[in-house]
């Protein structure tokens, strides 16, 4: 058993010859037993055996040597300085493809021909760094398992588990910076302090996370020379870059859905909605009663309302037909973009025409029962793990 020596005085070289990188895109599927970017060849031999050998400082030797070593023994072990550790592979000795004027030779990972080596006269400093970006890849000392595809049905899961399968069950409104407002506070001010008074005025939402968020405007302002929310100024320009802060919420604890179906002779489904009061929390729609005996009353609505009414809260409608009637953004100007409550009527009037069924969902809060045989709530209590784990 014999070790192809380079002696690395006589090349005159300061480089380290080094898998420079690998012809593998999906790093993901490189584990320790294949040649790494940052390995620090060593030498190689036909068998696994030990035997005497030097540093292999020069690529073009160790590719010649290859050749030739390559037309009697195949596969062939390869010793490689990975970190503080020596480490023999069982690669194959392959051609490189992109040699054109000289026959080059490397290697390749024995069980992935797509993981060949492209070898190079590196510096030790480069192959640390190589090898640093090859553990955070790989993580040598902690591999996790190797991953496999499954299918998942995700209409199943859809229908299953969403208030609505158009739902993603948490919201967003989008406030812009109004002019004169000049911080990021400012702005994430006022966005608290409407969401405050939308709890407080007994609509159940529940806060999730608040960020920033830039947007494209053609609204202009006149604040050039301040620094601001609003950027640079460029008064010939029709579009500006400005930072809003997002808000993003739960619509309740959960998203109670009633479906209502009125019968012949009836002329409306019984409940009465108004936008919530300018002056607290415009932009919601509220049910302020619900007449007995209607098809609303039949679909649960009317216990609905008499519990949020018990328990101090607002009943709200969160979806019409699978759409949303929440509030989706605050412009510059301080109005809140919502829902026509017009629109509103008109699609409940077309359905009661057509003696159609229509869906609705309505916010749910903490401990309200849903006794109705007709009501389906999906929200924050549904995600919560089961008993015992």
């Amino acid at each position: 058993m014999n070790w192809c020596i380079f002696n690395s005085e006589e090349m005159g070289s300061s480089t380290l010859v080094c898998v420079r990188r690998v012809k593998q895109e999906a790093p993901e599927e490189w584990d320790e037993s294949m040649p790494l970017p940052g390995d620090i060849i060593e030498g190689f031999v036909e068998d696994d055996g030990d035997g005497l050998f030097v540093q292999a400082k020069v690529r073009s030797d160790l590719s010649s040597q290859l050749g030739k070593i390559s037309q009697r023994v195949d596969p062939i072990w390869l010793k490689v300085k990975r970190g503080d550790t020596t480490l023999k592979l069982c690669v194959n000795v392959v051609p490189e493809k992109n040699s054109l004027l000289q026959k080059r030779f490397t290697v390749k990972a024995v069980k992935d021909d797509r993981h060949i080596a492209v070898l190079g006269d590196l510096t030790l400093e480069q192959c640390t760094e190589l090898q640093e970006m090859s553990r955070r890849v790989v993580g040598v000392n902690c591999r996790a398992f190797s991953k496999k595809e499954v299918k998942y049905d995700w209409r199943l899961k859809m229908e299953a588990y969403l208030p609505d399968r158009n739902s993603s069950i948490i919201s967003s409104i989008l406030f812009l910076p109004m002019q004169g407002e000049y911080s990021v506070e400012a702005t994430t001010a006022r966005c608290m302090a409407w969401f405050s008074a939308a709890v407080s005025s007994g609509i159940p939402l529940v806060f999730v996370n608040i960020q920033t968020e830039q947007t494209a405007t053609p609204e202009r302002t006149q604040c050039a020379g301040k620094e601001s929310l609003w950027g640079a100024q460029n008064h010939n320009a029709t579009v500006q870059i400005i930072q809003g802060i997002r808000l993003w919420f739960l619509p309740g604890i959960a998203e109670a859905l009633l479906e209502m179906a009125v019968k012949p002779g009836e002329a409306r489904f019984g409940i009465d909605i108004k936008r919530t009061d300018e002056y607290l929390v415009q932009g919601f729609i509220c049910v302020y009663s619900v007449t007995k005996g209607s098809a609303a009353d039949r679909a649960g609505a009317w216990q609905l309302y008499e519990e949020a009414n018990k328990n101090g809260h607002l009943l709200i409608i969160s979806r019409l037909g699978g759409k949303s009637l929440l509030p989706s953004s605050v412009c510059s100007a301080g109005f809140i973009h919502c829902c026509d409550h017009n629109e509103i009527k008109d699609t409940l009037a077309s359905a009661i025409e057509q003696i159609d069924s229509i869906q609705i969902h309505f916010m749910a809060w903490p401990d309200q029962t849903l006794t109705s045989n007709n009501t389906k709530s999906i929200g924050v209590a549904s995600l919560l793990p089961a008993k015992g784990y």
